[in-house]
């Protein structure tokens, strides 16, 4: 480092970084500050580059452990940066290129620094290498605090975030700033004890950057929103001229060395989109269970409004507004990861107003879709997206407006499902199929009762409004019946008393812990059948061309006392079509049935069924959120930020095992 370009291998001898970890004090003002922020290194933007980076730089920061309590030469540091941060919006109207970059170094520096403190000493330990031990000597009645120190930092990332506007030459000291609140804000990765008690946290949440709080949160979705992908994309686009008067090495760093790389993932090129969703969702998801730390980011997340409303937004509310079409288009084509999912977990569960846009647009398919993709790929997916994409369809489902209207739009060419070729389906056919098919797979594979629960809770809140179900999807849904039906009434005749089972079978506890269940779910099912065939019978022909082509299945339903009660309305419907079926002629084609019971079902009334209420099921999220989320958030940000964390510490989640 220094006035050129330095390379991996060129770090571990690099006169500066030797002299800043070494023994000796440097003041703030000294000019050694230029020489050791005037390099080009290129910085990493991947893991696996963050790991060789720290991997050069280790014994560097290992001999700076030692040597900054003494000399305070971090402090010093920091308060260089401080006085760059505070100059930089003045130095972006200037247009001061050099002024920035070197702005930027200084952060990078600092971050990498706090990341390895954090990770070796936790926070306590990293704040203690924060003191001034010069300022400290030489005024001793004036000693440092170094949690003021720390909060200047963290006011100085927020205003770069918020203040400075992003273009070409803003764009990766933004980003840095991004990573090193999220690298401050893992504290609580190397820590058992709660967010609240942390000094981080409480600086964030009650310090003075807190009166940012609806700014940086509506900034954070801008940038998510936004998707800006690295200058350099944009300038090869368009023919760019900015490379032109910039050396190819100040490029390198202003761009975060992206320029001249194809685009291959891109998400790689998205990277202040992606790293400032993961900030969004580190600041809303902890302090959230203590009144005496009220965190004002959930708040502002769950209060904002839409810019293209006339909502008038209560005075007694702090709130911002934003463009609903713009964030709900950037979900439905990010929707494919843990972060998108904890987003749109966050907005349909608590903001009201963003979760009705959601419920009445035109375009509810492009947001249902991912979903269910996300739910048709399970076995590749972790435990964790399941649960929230299926929390996301059972919050969808509560709404009567979405129940009714998925019915009404039709896909075409649903090419994703390799199963069956399905040229045109309902929305709400697919949204039926692919919750019967994660049942069965849970049931057969993964044995997860909260799992089917939510899926027969999601279910159950549409069946009264389930319309023209597709031919292939009864099938499916009568399959299944008949599949746990048959799977049931063999478990219970291995529990009869003197009935040893096979070898190969269920042990008698484990044996009635999955006779439970199965019986929770069949019942669960024939209600949901039951529903279906009350309140949309006639609306059903496909439905109740099914069961009564496969009428025989509900016998075995029929002589158990646990089913006789939810039997009796499908048992009625069977005897009132079963006799016009009867008297047709032998080998007529499914048309012909079909026209029959359609003609049937128009004698019907529903007056002949047992009324029942309406299944309704309403998603209530946890006593304790942050046990479930915070180890689950963490994880997605030590697996997706594209920052090396060192495994060694951690303690909040088992990193060794996949998110």
């Amino acid at each position: 480092m220094g006035t050129s370009s330095s390379s991996l291998h060129e770090l571990r001898d690099n006169k500066y970084l030797q002299q800043f970890s070494g023994k000796e004090p440097i003041s703030p003002n000294d000019p050694f500050w230029n020489q050791l922020l005037s390099f080009t290194f290129a910085p990493p933007h991947s893991c696996a580059d963050c790991r060789l980076l720290e991997d050069s730089i280790r014994p560097m920061l290992d001999a700076l452990l030692n040597s900054n309590p003494v000399t305070g030469n971090v402090a010093a540091l920091i308060k260089v940066f401080l006085v760059h941060s505070s100059e930089l919006k003045a130095a972006v109207q200037c247009e001061n290129k050099v002024f920035i970059w070197q702005a930027y170094n200084s952060l990078f520096i600092l971050r990498c620094i706090l990341k390895y403190f954090i990770e070796t000493l936790g926070e306590e330990g990293t704040l203690k290498q924060l003191e001034d031990a010069q300022q400290n000597r030489n005024d001793p009645s004036n000693a440092s605090e170094p949690e003021k120190l720390l909060e200047s930092v963290i006011n100085a990332l927020f205003e770069i975030i918020v203040d400075i506007s992003l273009d070409s030459k803003t764009y990766a000291i933004t980003v840095e700033a991004v990573h090193t609140l999220i690298v401050l804000l893992s504290v609580q990765m190397f820590s058992s004890r709660s967010a609240h008690v942390s000094t981080v946290y409480s600086i964030i949440m009650h310090g003075k950057c807190a009166i940012h709080s609806l700014l940086l949160i509506k900034t954070l979705l801008q940038h998510y929103s936004n998707q800006d992908m690295c200058p350099h994309c944009i300038t090869a686009a368009e023919g760019g001229s900015i490379i032109a008067g910039l050396a190819s090495g100040l490029w390198n760093v202003l761009t975060l060395n992206y320029a001249g790389s194809s685009p291959k993932d891109l998400s790689s090129f998205t990277v202040l989109a992606n790293q400032s969703l993961l900030l969004l969702l580190i600041l809303v998801n902890h302090c959230t269970n203590y009144k005496e730390m009220k965190n004002p980011y959930r708040a502002a997340l769950f209060s904002f409004k839409n810019s293209n409303s006339d909502e008038i937004v209560s005075d007694d509310i702090a709130a911002f507004k934003f463009d609903y079409n713009i964030l709900f288009k950037t979900l439905c084509n990010t929707l494919k990861d843990d972060q998108t999912a904890l987003l749109a977990y966050l907005l349909l569960h608590q903001n009201p107003s963003f979760r009705h846009y959601i419920i009445f647009s035109s375009e509810i398919y492009m947001f249902v879709v991912p979903l269910l993709k996300l739910l048709y790929n399970a076995p590749d997916k972790n435990s964790h997206l399941i649960y929230m994409t299926l929390i996301i369809l059972l919050i969808l489902s509560e709404e009567e407006y979405f129940d009714k209207q998925i019915h009404n739009i039709k896909l075409k060419n649903v090419s994703w499902y390799s199963e069956r070729m399905l040229s045109e389906i309902p929305l709400g056919s697919m949204i039926v199929l692919i919750l019967i098919r994660t049942i069965q797979y849970n049931m057969t594979r993964m044995h997860d009762k909260y799992l089917h629960t939510n899926c027969l809770a999601a279910l159950a809140n549409m069946s009264a409004h389930i319309q023209n179900l597709h031919n292939y999807v009864c099938e499916k849904f009568i399959n299944l019946l008949e599949s746990m039906g048959k799977r049931f009434v063999r478990f219970s005749d291995q529990s009869k008393p003197g009935c040893q089972p096979p070898d190969d079978e269920l042990l008698p506890s484990d044996l009635m812990q999955d006779l439970s269940v199965l019986d929770e779910v069949l019942r669960m099912l024939l209600e949901i059948l039951n529903s279906c065939l009350t309140f949309q019978l006639r609306n059903n022909i496909n439905l109740l061309y099914t069961i009564l082509y496969k009428k025989d299945i509900f016998s075995m339903f029929r002589s158990n006392a646990n089913f006789q009660d939810i039997m009796q309305n499908i048992d009625i419907v069977l005897m009132f079509f079963s006799p016009h079926l009867e008297s047709m002629e032998q080998n007529v084609s499914v048309l012909e049935v079909t026209e029959i019971i359609k003609s049937a079902s128009l004698q019907w009334s529903k007056e002949k069924m047992k009324k029942l209420p309406e299944l309704k099921f309403k998603y209530v999220e946890e006593g304790q959120p942050e046990d479930f989320f915070i180890p689950y958030l963490w994880s997605v940000v030590f697996h997706s930020s594209d920052i090396y964390w060192n495994s060694k510490n951690i303690l909040i989640f088992n990193p060794y095992k996949p998110s």
